[in-house]
């Protein structure tokens, strides 16, 4: 592929430049289209094929296709070993059940078992669209169905989720949230300026948000969540992670009555959840007795 080629598939923000052409245009005619369809993106996750190295977790794993019925959709739940101590494993946007492999196989080896899901638009589950809404309504259905759960581990959007989830229902007796977002309004913020549009959009979309939940969307911050959040939390996050800013992770610890902080160097928002020294942090955290 030469230079021009590739300059017609992805702009510098990797978003292919017929969408920010797309929403250019219909920002040029109408703020009101513009925002449906910044709205429609922001609600749409890409869905990438489960790499070589998730795939012993993903054959291992029992596997079940299980509809969640407040949401109409079906979603691909894994588990993995055999134990009374459950784990809960929440992966991020456009992530898999399988993501958090490492992690999953470090808590068999030391007596836990997991239990995973492909979010509602993500992996092997149905739907196009989704929010964290839908993930937190999964993991309380899983909760009912698989649980009771002692951990629940999150990366990214998962460990928004995790927070949102223990304030709202979740009873575990420990958290570790990697690379977790923070103020949904500024997360809203680094889209519009992605896909070039004027940040007018940003108040629109939260206004559309506000009629369909009944609330401000910025109420599932992970920093507003752990003010709720009691139970000891570690909060994990890498500060050359370039989808989400490190001071994330240092705003949720500041709200949280019991946390811990571990910040990592280098290995940005993924490859953090594959790091030994990472991983071990995280089983210590869970075996250590206050």
């Amino acid at each position: 592929m030469n230079k021009l080629e590739s300059n017609k598939i992805k702009n510098k923000n990797n978003i292919p430049n017929f969408i920010i052409y797309t929403g250019k245009f219909l920002q040029l005619f109408s703020i009101t289209l513009a925002t449906k369809f910044a709205v429609k993106l922001f609600r749409t996750p890409i869905r990438f094929k489960t790499p070589e190295r998730e795939k012993m977790m993903a054959k291992s794993a029992q596997k079940e296709l299980v509809k969640i019925p407040e949401l109409n959709k079906e979603v691909m739940v894994y588990t993995y070993g055999y134990s009374k101590r459950k784990v809960l494993l929440v992966h991020g946007w456009s992530g898999r059940g399988t993501q958090l492999y490492k992690i999953a196989d470090k808590l068999l080896e030391n007596g836990f078992m997991t239990i995973s899901f492909d979010a509602p638009a993500h992996g092997k589950s149905s739907g196009k669209t989704t929010m964290m809404t839908e993930f937190i309504t999964t993991a309380k259905y899983l909760e009912d169905k698989y649980g009771p759960f002692e951990i629940a581990i999150g990366h990214s959007l998962g460990g928004m989720t995790v927070l949102n989830s223990i304030q709202r229902f979740l009873k575990v007796k420990k958290a570790i949230i990697i690379g977790s977002g923070d103020i949904i309004t500024d997360i809203m913020i680094g889209f519009i300026t992605k896909l070039e549009l004027s940040l007018k959009l940003v108040d629109k979309m939260k206004y559309f948000f506000q009629k369909k939940f009944s609330e401000d969307i910025d109420n599932y911050s992970g920093s507003f969540a752990a003010l709720h959040v009691k139970i000891p939390t570690l909060v994990i996050h890498d500060t050359e992670d370039k989808e989400v800013p490190v001071s994330c992770a240092y705003n949720i610890r500041k709200n949280l009555e019991n946390g811990e902080i571990l910040i990592t160097n280098g290995l940005g928002h993924t490859r953090i959840l594959k790091d030994n020294f990472v991983v071990e942090r995280i089983i210590n955290f869970i075996q250590k007795t206050d």
